[in-house]
Protein backbone atom coordinates (compact mmCIF):
# COMPACT_ATOMS: atom_id res chain seq x y z
CA UNK A 1 0.00 0.00 0.00
CA UNK A 2 1.13 3.59 -0.68
CA UNK A 3 1.65 5.78 2.31
CA UNK A 4 1.14 9.66 2.53
CA UNK A 5 4.31 11.00 0.72
CA UNK A 6 7.04 11.11 2.73
CA UNK A 7 8.11 13.99 4.55
CA UNK A 8 10.52 16.50 2.78
CA UNK A 9 14.41 15.95 3.54
CA UNK A 10 16.27 18.85 5.01
CA UNK A 11 18.50 20.66 2.91
CA UNK A 12 21.91 20.07 3.26
CA UNK A 13 22.72 23.52 2.64
CA UNK A 14 21.04 26.59 4.56
CA UNK A 15 18.63 28.42 2.05
CA UNK A 16 16.04 28.77 0.24
CA UNK A 17 17.32 27.38 -3.15
CA UNK A 18 18.06 23.46 -1.56
CA UNK A 19 14.45 23.49 0.06
CA UNK A 20 12.95 24.33 -3.05
CA UNK A 21 14.45 21.92 -5.04
CA UNK A 22 13.49 19.29 -3.09
CA UNK A 23 9.76 20.49 -1.99
CA UNK A 24 9.46 20.44 -6.36
CA UNK A 25 10.95 16.90 -6.70
CA UNK A 26 9.25 15.71 -3.74
CA UNK A 27 5.87 16.84 -5.31
CA UNK A 28 6.92 15.38 -8.39
CA UNK A 29 7.96 12.08 -7.21
CA UNK A 30 5.04 11.69 -4.93
CA UNK A 31 3.08 11.89 -7.76
CA UNK A 32 4.05 8.58 -9.23
CA UNK A 33 5.38 6.70 -5.55
CA UNK A 34 6.61 3.45 -5.92
CA UNK A 35 4.37 1.54 -7.22
CA UNK A 36 4.69 3.55 -10.85
CA UNK A 37 8.62 1.76 -10.18
CA UNK A 38 7.61 -1.46 -9.09
CA UNK A 39 5.52 -1.58 -12.35
CA UNK A 40 8.29 -0.27 -14.17
CA UNK A 41 11.07 -2.56 -12.90
CA UNK A 42 8.21 -5.79 -13.44
CA UNK A 43 7.43 -5.12 -17.47
CA UNK A 44 11.31 -3.79 -17.82
CA UNK A 45 10.33 0.05 -18.44
CA UNK A 46 12.90 2.69 -17.91
CA UNK A 47 10.26 5.32 -15.92
CA UNK A 48 10.41 7.14 -19.17
CA UNK A 49 7.41 9.21 -17.97
CA UNK A 50 9.25 10.17 -14.73
CA UNK A 51 12.48 10.92 -16.46
CA UNK A 52 10.71 13.37 -18.88
CA UNK A 53 9.29 15.51 -16.32
CA UNK A 54 12.34 15.80 -14.28
CA UNK A 55 14.38 16.71 -18.04
CA UNK A 56 11.93 19.28 -18.43
CA UNK A 57 11.99 20.57 -14.82
CA UNK A 58 15.96 20.99 -15.42
CA UNK A 59 16.57 18.42 -12.77
CA UNK A 60 18.41 15.66 -14.47
CA UNK A 61 21.14 18.55 -15.27
CA UNK A 62 20.70 20.72 -11.96
CA UNK A 63 24.73 20.21 -11.05
CA UNK A 64 25.71 20.36 -14.79
CA UNK A 65 27.37 24.27 -15.88
CA UNK A 66 24.70 26.28 -17.30
CA UNK A 67 26.40 27.11 -19.94
CA UNK A 68 26.13 23.26 -20.75
CA UNK A 69 22.17 23.27 -20.32
CA UNK A 70 22.62 22.76 -16.24
CA UNK A 71 21.23 24.06 -13.16
CA UNK A 72 24.72 25.29 -12.35
CA UNK A 73 23.97 24.31 -8.67
CA UNK A 74 26.87 21.57 -8.35
CA UNK A 75 26.68 17.96 -6.91
CA UNK A 76 25.06 18.62 -3.68
CA UNK A 77 21.53 19.56 -6.12
CA UNK A 78 21.50 16.70 -7.80
CA UNK A 79 22.25 14.60 -4.96
CA UNK A 80 19.10 16.67 -3.43
CA UNK A 81 17.23 15.52 -6.59
CA UNK A 82 18.16 11.69 -6.10
CA UNK A 83 17.40 11.42 -2.63
CA UNK A 84 13.98 13.21 -3.09
CA UNK A 85 13.28 10.25 -5.54
CA UNK A 86 13.93 7.63 -3.66
CA UNK A 87 12.29 9.20 -0.45
CA UNK A 88 9.02 8.80 -3.00
CA UNK A 89 10.12 5.01 -3.61
CA UNK A 90 11.48 5.69 -7.13
CA UNK A 91 15.20 5.46 -6.83
CA UNK A 92 16.85 6.33 -10.06
CA UNK A 93 20.21 4.78 -10.96
CA UNK A 94 20.55 6.28 -14.18
CA UNK A 95 20.72 9.49 -12.79
CA UNK A 96 23.76 8.38 -11.13
CA UNK A 97 25.25 6.99 -14.19
CA UNK A 98 24.54 10.09 -16.74
CA UNK A 99 24.59 13.14 -15.34
CA UNK A 100 26.43 12.45 -12.43
CA UNK A 101 29.53 10.39 -13.60
CA UNK A 102 29.58 11.01 -17.62
CA UNK A 103 28.08 14.73 -17.01
CA UNK A 104 31.06 15.72 -14.23
CA UNK A 105 33.66 14.07 -16.65
CA UNK A 106 32.55 15.38 -19.71
CA UNK A 107 32.23 19.17 -17.91
CA UNK A 108 35.66 19.22 -16.53
CA UNK A 109 37.98 17.49 -18.87
CA UNK A 110 35.43 17.75 -22.05
CA UNK A 111 36.22 20.18 -24.88
CA UNK A 112 34.19 22.39 -26.79
CA UNK A 113 32.90 20.20 -29.01
CA UNK A 114 32.21 17.39 -26.89
CA UNK A 115 30.47 19.37 -24.48
CA UNK A 116 28.36 20.61 -27.26
CA UNK A 117 28.12 17.06 -28.24
CA UNK A 118 27.13 14.96 -25.38
CA UNK A 119 27.24 17.21 -22.36
CA UNK A 120 23.95 19.47 -23.38
CA UNK A 121 22.12 16.64 -24.63
CA UNK A 122 22.69 14.93 -21.20
CA UNK A 123 22.04 17.66 -18.67
CA UNK A 124 18.93 18.55 -20.92
CA UNK A 125 17.86 14.42 -20.03
CA UNK A 126 17.81 14.00 -24.33
CA UNK A 127 20.03 11.33 -23.82
CA UNK A 128 21.89 8.84 -21.69
CA UNK A 129 25.23 7.97 -21.72
CA UNK A 130 26.45 4.89 -19.69
CA UNK A 131 29.69 3.93 -18.00
CA UNK A 132 31.95 0.90 -18.51
CA UNK A 133 34.88 0.41 -16.47
CA UNK A 134 34.75 -2.72 -14.49
CA UNK A 135 36.53 -5.73 -16.02
CA UNK A 136 36.11 -9.51 -14.21
CA UNK A 137 39.93 -9.95 -13.97
CA UNK A 138 40.59 -5.92 -12.75
CA UNK A 139 37.55 -5.93 -9.86
CA UNK A 140 38.79 -2.64 -7.58
CA UNK A 141 41.81 -2.21 -9.29
CA UNK A 142 41.67 0.04 -12.04
CA UNK A 143 45.46 0.30 -13.24
CA UNK A 144 44.82 -3.19 -14.22
CA UNK A 145 41.94 -2.84 -16.81
CA UNK A 146 42.56 -5.05 -20.00
CA UNK A 147 40.61 -3.48 -22.53
CA UNK A 148 42.83 -1.61 -25.10
CA UNK A 149 42.67 1.40 -27.19
CA UNK A 150 45.50 1.02 -29.79
CA UNK A 151 46.10 3.61 -31.96
CA UNK A 152 45.14 3.22 -35.72
CA UNK A 153 45.61 6.17 -37.92
CA UNK A 154 43.77 9.00 -36.76
CA UNK A 155 42.06 7.44 -34.27
CA UNK A 156 41.85 3.89 -31.99
CA UNK A 157 40.62 0.48 -32.13
CA UNK A 158 38.83 -0.93 -28.75
CA UNK A 159 39.26 -4.10 -27.94
CA UNK A 160 37.95 -6.51 -24.51
CA UNK A 161 35.23 -6.53 -22.40
CA UNK A 162 33.46 -5.17 -19.49
CA UNK A 163 30.93 -6.72 -16.93
CA UNK A 164 27.84 -5.68 -14.83
CA UNK A 165 27.54 -2.15 -16.74
CA UNK A 166 24.28 -0.36 -16.14
CA UNK A 167 21.87 0.37 -18.21
CA UNK A 168 23.13 0.11 -21.70
CA UNK A 169 19.62 -0.66 -22.91
CA UNK A 170 18.63 2.93 -22.51
CA UNK A 171 21.99 4.78 -23.24
CA UNK A 172 22.81 6.37 -26.54
CA UNK A 173 26.57 5.71 -25.96
CA UNK A 174 28.78 4.52 -23.42
CA UNK A 175 31.99 6.52 -21.63
CA UNK A 176 34.39 3.15 -21.74
CA UNK A 177 37.87 3.21 -19.97
CA UNK A 178 40.49 1.78 -21.50
CA UNK A 179 44.21 1.56 -21.32
CA UNK A 180 46.19 3.33 -24.00
CA UNK A 181 49.84 2.29 -22.39
CA UNK A 182 51.87 1.77 -18.74
CA UNK A 183 54.14 3.99 -16.76
CA UNK A 184 57.33 3.59 -15.64
CA UNK A 185 55.94 1.18 -12.89
CA UNK A 186 54.05 -0.97 -15.30
CA UNK A 187 50.58 0.01 -14.49
CA UNK A 188 48.07 0.69 -17.40
CA UNK A 189 47.78 4.14 -18.56
CA UNK A 190 43.96 4.69 -18.75
CA UNK A 191 41.82 6.63 -21.46
CA UNK A 192 38.42 7.42 -21.83
CA UNK A 193 36.07 7.18 -25.18
CA UNK A 194 32.78 7.82 -25.65
CA UNK A 195 31.34 4.96 -28.21
CA UNK A 196 28.05 4.50 -29.73
CA UNK A 197 25.79 2.21 -27.74
CA UNK A 198 25.01 0.55 -31.66
CA UNK A 199 29.13 0.88 -32.97
CA UNK A 200 29.77 -2.00 -35.11
CA UNK A 201 31.61 -4.24 -32.71
CA UNK A 202 30.30 -3.66 -29.49
CA UNK A 203 28.42 -6.76 -28.33
CA UNK A 204 26.17 -6.53 -25.16
CA UNK A 205 25.00 -9.95 -23.06
CA UNK A 206 22.25 -9.56 -20.26
CA UNK A 207 24.38 -10.87 -17.07
CA UNK A 208 20.74 -11.88 -15.05
CA UNK A 209 20.49 -10.82 -11.14
CA UNK A 210 18.06 -10.79 -8.51
CA UNK A 211 18.25 -6.79 -8.17
CA UNK A 212 14.80 -5.43 -8.65
CA UNK A 213 16.19 -2.03 -10.67
CA UNK A 214 15.16 -0.35 -13.35
CA UNK A 215 18.61 -0.63 -15.20
CA UNK A 216 19.33 -4.27 -16.21
CA UNK A 217 23.68 -5.44 -15.87
CA UNK A 218 25.36 -6.23 -18.92
CA UNK A 219 28.64 -7.34 -20.15
CA UNK A 220 30.15 -5.78 -22.90
CA UNK A 221 32.56 -7.11 -26.10
CA UNK A 222 34.42 -4.53 -27.55
CA UNK A 223 35.87 -6.17 -30.78
CA UNK A 224 37.99 -3.37 -32.69
CA UNK A 225 35.17 -1.12 -32.07
CA UNK A 226 36.91 2.31 -34.00
CA UNK A 227 36.27 5.60 -32.49
CA UNK A 228 37.84 8.90 -33.46
CA UNK A 229 40.20 10.77 -31.79
CA UNK A 230 37.34 13.28 -31.07
CA UNK A 231 35.96 10.52 -29.06
CA UNK A 232 38.66 10.77 -26.51
CA UNK A 233 37.89 12.58 -23.30
CA UNK A 234 40.74 14.06 -22.24
CA UNK A 235 44.69 13.79 -22.70
CA UNK A 236 45.83 10.38 -23.88
CA UNK A 237 46.72 8.63 -21.26
CA UNK A 238 45.50 10.78 -18.13
CA UNK A 239 42.08 9.30 -17.68
CA UNK A 240 42.71 8.55 -14.22
CA UNK A 241 42.44 12.04 -13.02
CA UNK A 242 39.09 12.21 -14.81
CA UNK A 243 37.63 9.23 -13.79
CA UNK A 244 38.41 10.72 -9.96
CA UNK A 245 36.14 13.86 -11.29
CA UNK A 246 33.33 11.25 -12.25
CA UNK A 247 33.56 8.71 -9.41
CA UNK A 248 33.41 10.81 -6.72
CA UNK A 249 29.85 12.42 -7.78
CA UNK A 250 29.22 8.62 -8.24
CA UNK A 251 30.32 7.97 -4.82
CA UNK A 252 27.92 11.03 -3.25
CA UNK A 253 25.23 10.11 -5.69
CA UNK A 254 25.33 6.58 -4.21
CA UNK A 255 24.70 8.12 -0.89
CA UNK A 256 22.10 10.22 -1.41
CA UNK A 257 20.22 7.21 -3.21
CA UNK A 258 20.91 4.95 0.03
CA UNK A 259 19.76 8.14 2.47
CA UNK A 260 16.46 8.34 0.40
CA UNK A 261 15.55 4.58 0.62
CA UNK A 262 16.23 5.05 4.13
CA UNK A 263 13.99 7.68 4.72
CA UNK A 264 11.46 6.23 2.94
CA UNK A 265 11.42 3.28 4.69
CA UNK A 266 11.39 4.84 8.25
CA UNK A 267 8.41 6.88 6.88
CA UNK A 268 6.62 3.43 6.46
CA UNK A 269 7.25 2.17 9.03
CA UNK A 270 6.82 4.67 11.81
CA UNK A 271 3.08 5.29 9.80
CA UNK A 272 2.40 1.14 10.18
CA UNK A 273 3.99 1.44 13.95
CA UNK A 274 1.58 4.11 14.56
CA UNK A 275 -1.98 2.63 13.22
CA UNK A 276 -0.92 -0.86 13.62
CA UNK A 277 -2.79 -2.10 17.16
CA UNK A 278 -1.93 -5.13 19.01
CA UNK A 279 -3.87 -5.70 22.46
CA UNK A 280 -5.21 -2.64 22.17
CA UNK A 281 -1.89 0.22 21.71
CA UNK A 282 -0.18 1.09 18.61
CA UNK A 283 3.08 -1.60 18.19
CA UNK A 284 5.19 1.89 17.94
CA UNK A 285 4.23 2.15 21.88
CA UNK A 286 6.57 -0.27 22.62
CA UNK A 287 10.30 0.31 22.85
CA UNK A 288 11.26 -3.14 21.60
CA UNK A 289 9.66 -1.14 18.19
CA UNK A 290 10.34 2.11 18.51
CA UNK A 291 13.87 2.11 19.49
CA UNK A 292 15.81 0.72 16.15
CA UNK A 293 13.86 2.71 14.54
CA UNK A 294 14.64 5.71 16.23
CA UNK A 295 18.17 4.73 16.01
CA UNK A 296 18.15 4.35 12.54
CA UNK A 297 16.90 7.73 12.36
CA UNK A 298 19.77 9.29 13.92
CA UNK A 299 22.24 6.88 11.79
CA UNK A 300 20.31 8.68 8.49
CA UNK A 301 21.21 12.09 10.14
CA UNK A 302 25.04 10.86 10.22
CA UNK A 303 24.80 9.76 7.05
CA UNK A 304 23.54 12.83 5.26
CA UNK A 305 25.79 15.08 7.38
CA UNK A 306 28.63 13.30 5.94
CA UNK A 307 27.04 13.44 2.35
CA UNK A 308 27.22 17.27 2.55
CA UNK A 309 30.53 17.28 3.59
CA UNK A 310 31.03 15.32 0.65
CA UNK A 311 29.03 17.22 -1.76
CA UNK A 312 30.67 20.87 -0.06
CA UNK A 313 34.05 19.80 -0.89
CA UNK A 314 33.52 18.64 -4.34
CA UNK A 315 31.51 21.55 -5.16
CA UNK A 316 34.28 23.89 -3.57
CA UNK A 317 37.04 22.35 -6.26
CA UNK A 318 38.63 20.67 -3.03
CA UNK A 319 39.59 17.38 -2.52
CA UNK A 320 36.46 14.90 -1.63
CA UNK A 321 37.46 11.51 -1.99
CA UNK A 322 37.81 10.71 1.64
CA UNK A 323 34.11 12.59 2.40
CA UNK A 324 32.39 10.47 -0.56
CA UNK A 325 33.57 7.34 -0.05
CA UNK A 326 32.61 7.86 3.95
CA UNK A 327 29.64 9.01 3.00
CA UNK A 328 28.92 6.21 0.73
CA UNK A 329 29.86 3.48 3.08
CA UNK A 330 27.92 5.30 6.13
CA UNK A 331 24.39 6.18 3.58
CA UNK A 332 24.73 2.02 2.35
CA UNK A 333 24.86 0.80 5.65
CA UNK A 334 22.04 3.13 7.17
CA UNK A 335 19.88 2.38 3.87
CA UNK A 336 19.93 -1.77 4.89
CA UNK A 337 19.57 -1.40 8.47
CA UNK A 338 16.45 1.04 7.91
CA UNK A 339 14.73 -0.96 5.30
CA UNK A 340 15.27 -4.66 7.20
CA UNK A 341 14.19 -2.88 10.68
CA UNK A 342 11.29 -1.32 8.47
CA UNK A 343 10.24 -4.77 7.44
CA UNK A 344 10.71 -6.41 10.62
CA UNK A 345 8.30 -4.00 12.13
CA UNK A 346 5.72 -5.00 9.17
CA UNK A 347 5.68 -8.41 10.52
CA UNK A 348 4.62 -10.79 7.35
CA UNK A 349 3.11 -8.00 5.52
CA UNK A 350 6.98 -6.57 5.41
CA UNK A 351 7.56 -9.11 2.63
CA UNK A 352 4.46 -8.43 0.38
CA UNK A 353 4.72 -6.43 -2.67
CA UNK A 354 2.18 -4.35 -1.67
CA UNK A 355 4.09 -2.65 0.57
CA UNK A 356 6.74 -2.12 -1.35
CA UNK A 357 9.54 -2.79 0.94
CA UNK A 358 11.38 -6.41 0.18
CA UNK A 359 11.72 -5.40 -3.48
CA UNK A 360 14.26 -2.42 -2.44
CA UNK A 361 16.51 -4.48 -0.53
CA UNK A 362 18.06 -5.64 -3.70
CA UNK A 363 18.56 -1.90 -4.50
CA UNK A 364 20.15 -0.69 -1.31
CA UNK A 365 22.13 -3.96 -0.89
CA UNK A 366 23.66 -3.45 -4.23
CA UNK A 367 24.89 0.12 -3.10
CA UNK A 368 26.94 -1.52 -0.10
CA UNK A 369 29.34 -3.57 -2.96
CA UNK A 370 28.89 -1.08 -5.62
CA UNK A 371 30.57 1.59 -6.96
CA UNK A 372 33.62 0.74 -4.07
CA UNK A 373 32.84 -2.14 -1.85
CA UNK A 374 33.02 -1.10 1.75
CA UNK A 375 36.59 -3.33 2.04
CA UNK A 376 37.91 -0.69 -0.55
CA UNK A 377 36.10 2.22 1.22
CA UNK A 378 37.93 1.04 4.79
CA UNK A 379 41.07 0.24 3.12
CA UNK A 380 40.82 3.82 1.86
CA UNK A 381 40.67 5.17 5.22
CA UNK A 382 42.72 2.98 6.91
CA UNK A 383 45.46 4.18 4.90
CA UNK A 384 45.10 7.93 4.15
CA UNK A 385 43.19 8.96 7.38
CA UNK A 386 44.80 6.61 10.08
CA UNK A 387 48.81 6.48 8.19
CA UNK A 388 48.30 2.63 8.59
CA UNK A 389 50.26 0.40 6.20
CA UNK A 390 49.11 -0.25 2.62
CA UNK A 391 47.26 -3.33 2.34
CA UNK A 392 46.84 -4.08 -0.88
Amino acid sequence: MDIDPPARGIPLVPGDEERLLRDAVSDLAGRYGHRYFAEQVASGGAAEELWDELAAGGYVGAGLPEEHGGGGLGIAALCAVEEELAAAGCPLPMLVISPAIVGSILARHGDEAQRARWLRPIAEGRIRVAFAITESDAGSNSHQVATVAARDGAGYRLRGSKTFISGVEHAAAVLVVARTGRDERGRGQLSLFLVDSDAPGLERQLVPTACAALEQQWQLFLDDVEVGEERRVGPEGAGLRALFDGLNPERLMGAAMCTGIARYALDKAAAYAREREVWGVPIGTHQGVAHPLAEARIELEAARLMLQRGALLYDAGLEAGEASNMAKFTASEVSLRALDRAIQVHGGNGLADEYGLADLWFVARLLKTAPVSREMVLNHVAEHALGLPKSY
